[in-house]
């Protein structure tokens, strides 16, 4: 499958997260505890193992680099997810999370170490100035793209509004480069994709930002608007290879389809910071059977909702086990160095199912039809398969990733095929149904 990135993200979103982000810092907000006399003997070998490799190692190293080694180490030895960031990498995160940038509004991917245009975003620099899909970006300001991974040349791309860039593009038709000079707008990610398939509202959701319930409301009224809100025969909610998020978006999308209970629960080291998260009344859906889609690519803030609307029969989940990331992750700044991304808590279903390598499991399972050439690499590993992860009752109980390929050709769609056969009737087990959930 190919890469694909927006003109946004420094680095992809990953399997990441069910995010919360603390405005304390780090000193500041975590509670003092009086360390032992044998941690102060392991600080104190820490510092001589420092002053050893600064004075000593072959090449006066950057102490800076050696210290921020040091902490993500210690924290990446804790879990997979657990890390330090950079200043740089804290304000890509920030970026990554809002969902807002100054760029141009193009989706592009890598191919054959070439940025090929996807498409360009409606209503941005690169639509109003003719970038079409399958132009093939060869220089940003003039430095050859050659060379530069994607992440490289989407971060060349961006910055701040009102600057400006020039690409120049290869287009197949052409007999020469086109050279265009693009001023950079503030772009909106759309998290939300909302289409008509016949009487069917379908709703593909990609990431979870502060952009991603506002972007499913909208969705979900343009849908009944062009359908018609007594033709409407039920909503697909697709959260296939959906990383995640932010915790309190997947909360407001879990609640945009419940009237009443309990969505998710977090609990963490000490049972009194236990936190429950309920729905308030009004469902979106006016109650239209909902068919939710998942598969090995869905993790963490993609499953709350799948594991919610699951729980309270108010949707049939469908598709193949979900990724299986059950932990919360706190973002704590440190002033202006960055941040500590770290594991605060385990989130559980309305239904006191604790996700954490296991997974959600649909309630009807459909295979996708693999191409031979992707047969074997096509499976995710699943948060169980991840060195370090927080186990869950035991590796006996853990369970591995599934297949997480989706046709390019909806035609070809096997898992969003048979979710209109159910909104439908056509396939047993209709969605709203009361079946008991694996």
């Amino acid at each position: 499958m190919r890469k694909l990135s927006l003109l946004i993200l420094g680095a992809a979103i990953g399997a990441g997260g069910a995010t919360m982000v603390s405005q304390t810092s780090l000193l500041s907000g975590m509670s003092a505890v009086a360390a032992s006399a044998d941690t102060y003997r392991q600080l104190s070998l820490f510092g001589d193992v420092f002053e050893k490799v600064r004075t000593d190692y072959v090449e006066k190293p950057e102490e800076s680099k050696l210290v921020e080694a040091a902490i993500n180490g210690m924290l990446t030895s804790l879990d997979p997810h657990s890390s330090y960031m950079d200043a740089k990498s804290f304000r890509d995160m920030q970026v990554q999370t809002r969902g807002e940038f100054g760029g141009l509004g193009i989706e592009v991917t890598m191919e054959d170490g070439l940025v090929k245009v996807v498409t360009p975003i409606d209503e941005t620099p690169a639509s109003r100035a003719g970038i079409l899909a399958n132009d093939v970006i060869t220089h940003i300001n003039d430095e050859a793209v050659q060379g530069l991974n994607l992440n490289q040349a989407v971060d060349k791309m961006r910055g701040p509004v009102n600057s400006s860039v020039t690409l120049k593009i290869q287009r197949k038709e052409a007999k020469d480069p086109v050279v265009v000079k693009l001023t950079r707008e503030t772009i909106k990610v759309r998290p939300v994709r909302a289409r008509v398939e016949g009487d069917i509202g379908v709703l593909r959701v990609t990431q979870f930002n502060e952009q991603t319930y506002e972007g499913l409301r909208s969705g979900i009224e343009k849908l009944t608007s062009d359908i018609g809100a007594d033709k409407v025969a039920g909503f697909v909610i697709d959260l296939r290879n959906n990383p995640g998020g932010l915790l309190d978006q997947a909360i407001m999308v879990s609640d945009a389809f419940l009237d009443r209970g309990e969505i998710v629960s977090t609990r963490s080291r000490n049972a009194e910071d236990t936190q429950r998260f309920s729905a308030k009344v009004g469902d979106l859906a006016k109650g239209k059977p909902l068919v939710v889609l998942v598969n090995g690519g869905s993790a963490s803030a993609s499953e709350i909702v799948a594991g919610a609307l699951q729980d309270h029969k108010r949707a049939t989940v469908l598709g193949t086990r979900s990724f299986g990331k059950g932990s919360v992750q706190t973002i704590i700044p440190l002033g202006g160095n960055g941040a500590v991304r770290l594991t605060t808590a385990r989130y559980y279903t309305p239904s006191g199912r604790s996700i954490q390598a296991k997974g959600i499991d649909p309630d009807i399972e459909v295979l996708q039809d693999v191409p031979d050439e992707l047969k074997g690499k096509d499976e995710t590993k699943g948060e169980a398969g991840l060195r370090g992860h927080l186990q869950n009752g035991g590796e006996k109980e853990e369970r591995g990733g599934s297949s997480a390929y989706v046709p390019p050709d909806p035609t070809k769609d096997k898992q969003l095929l048979s979710a209109y056969d159910l909104l439908h009737g056509v396939r047993k087990g209709a969605a709203n149904t009361t079946t008991t959930p694996n």
